[in-house]
């Protein structure tokens, strides 16, 4: 990267602008295993190929990934949610980092379609850890130089990073699917009252009025919904959350919407979860459509059993133009604005 002045016969190093031009020429986004798919449209949708890297998984268990390209120099962008299993999948990720950082990449982005962990945001008793702001710290320390999420359970966990994050939100993929549906007499039901700001958003951008399920957690895994506030009968019910994890919330809240009336029930997220009871709570028949995205590969179990009444939306587009604009120095805010 040295070039010769002939004036004085010396070598003199570039200014750090002409290092830049040269490394934004340069991009390489690999993927880790949690989800090869959604890596390949992201790099279709840049019109360019997914690095070269291999994970190596030893007898005991223990991981190691070994580029198959240079990558000195160069703005690189790894994706890999943490999502189940979640604890094989974050140490995935951290090799990922380290493994960049050593090969000397210029700046390395971790692409987090779905943050894991992210529900252990605060203690809400004692003796408990906040493990969010752990995973967090490691993030860092092995070597993230900025990072990319999608709709975090908790938005205040972009103040545990030490680092840039760039906090995108499914909202647009997800509203232009509804919107195009043509839906009548709808009403967006927020799930419980912690999720009423977001489903006023949806709300507004589809033309449809407002109600709220007051919900009761009786566990980690069992909720009870009260009562709601709003008028759903006669009613197309839409019903969205960032996640759906044992789907306790979603369907007790379309029993209750059901038991006042409503004659279709739609639910809506950005992280098909869906472990424990989830498959069999939405088979039961009190809910006609699920509809999500591919931050996280849907299970087979689930697609087998829910069949056409599932359907999976891609983010790859708002993922590949986040980072195409990270890459170039660009704004995203008009991409993340709720």
């Amino acid at each position: 990267m040295t070039r010769l002045d002939q004036r004085r016969r010396r070598w003199v190093w570039p200014s750090l602008r002409d290092r830049w031009d040269v490394m934004i020429d340069e991009m390489k986004i690999f993927g880790g295993s949690a989800n090869p798919v959604l890596t390949r449209k992201i790099c279709e949708y840049l019109g360019m190929p997914v690095g070269r890297g291999a994970v190596v998984a030893f007898p005991d268990g223990e991981l190691m990934v070994k580029l198959e390209e240079d990558v000195r120099g160069r703005d690189v962008f790894v994706v890999q949610p943490t999502c189940h299993p979640v604890n094989q999948n974050i140490m995935e990720l951290l090799i990922w980092l380290d493994c960049l950082k050593r090969a000397s990449a210029l700046r390395v982005t971790a692409v987090l379609p779905y943050f894991g962990y992210a529900r252990q945001d605060r203690k809400d008793e004692g003796r408990v850890p906040i493990t969010a702001k752990l995973m967090a710290n490691l993030i860092t320390t092995a070597g993230a130089d900025r990072v990319l999420t999608l709709d975090l359970h908790a938005a205040q966990i972009q103040g545990f990073f030490d680092i840039p994050v760039d906090h995108l939100t499914a909202e647009p993929v997800l509203s232009t699917y509804f919107a195009n549906r043509g839906l009548k007499d709808l009403v967006l039901v927020s799930p419980d009252v912690g999720n009423a700001k977001q489903a006023r958003v949806y709300a507004q951008r589809l033309g449809g009025e407002l109600a709220i399920v007051d919900k009761v957690r009786l566990a980690a895994d069992k909720t009870v919904a009260g009562a709601i506030i709003g008028d759903v009968k006669g009613k197309t019910v839409l019903m969205m959350d960032d996640m759906i994890t044992t789907a306790g919330t979603m369907v007790e809240g379309a029993k209750l919407v059901r038991e006042h009336g409503a004659k279709r029930v739609l639910v809506g997220a950005t992280h098909p979860v869906l472990c424990g009871p989830a498959v069999e709570r939405l088979a039961q028949g009190y809910v006609d459509e699920i509809v999500v995205t591919d931050t996280i590969p849907v299970n087979g179990k689930a697609a087998e059993v829910l069949g056409d009444r599932l359907k999976v939306l891609s983010v790859s587009e708002l993922l590949g133009e986040a980072i195409r604009r990270i890459h170039h120095n660009e704004s995203v805010s008009s991409l993340f604005l709720k």
